[in-house]
Formats: C-alpha cells, structure tokens, sequence
C-alpha cells in the first residue's frame, strides 16, 4: 500500500513505487478519471498509458472520444468554453 498526503495546495508527491510502474519522470502529466462503477483510474499521459486506459474504461461510459479530449487538455491546455 501506498500513502500520500495533501497539501494545503492541493498538491501530492506521488510515491516512488508508483512512479516506477507508471512510468513516470520529470514534466509528466497525470490523467485522472472516474469509471461508472466509482473507482478512480490514474495513467501517466504516454501512448502506452493512453491504451492502458482505453482497455481500463472498456465496456463503461466512459468514451475514447472523453479520454483523449481531458489528454488534449492536459497536454495543450485547451479548454471547453
């Protein structure tokens, strides 16, 4: 198991175990969401991550379409008006 604590800022230090399987370095972005079933789902942004999730929302609501919209929000910082 591992724990991490928040700040006052909202921020996390993601643990170091998790950074590894992650794959994780430096400047990386985090995409997080939630399937139907509740669970929340963190990927490091990479194309590798960005299948891992595809194959994570199989079968929920959750569309591609969505995944590679909050990608590009991340990314490039475009954002819905």
């Amino acid at each position: 198991m591992n724990l991490a604590r928040v700040s006052a800022n909202g921020q996390i230090t993601v643990p170091v175990e998790i950074r590894r399987a992650l794959r994780l370095k430096k400047g990386d972005k985090i995409l997080f969401f939630r399937k139907d079933n509740g669970e929340i789902v963190i990927s490091n942004t990479s194309l590798v991550a960005i299948q891992e999730a595809q194959k994570a929302v199989a079968g929920s609501s959750y569309t591609e379409e969505e995944i590679l919209d909050d990608i590009m929000q991340l990314r490039y910082g475009e954002h819905d008006a």
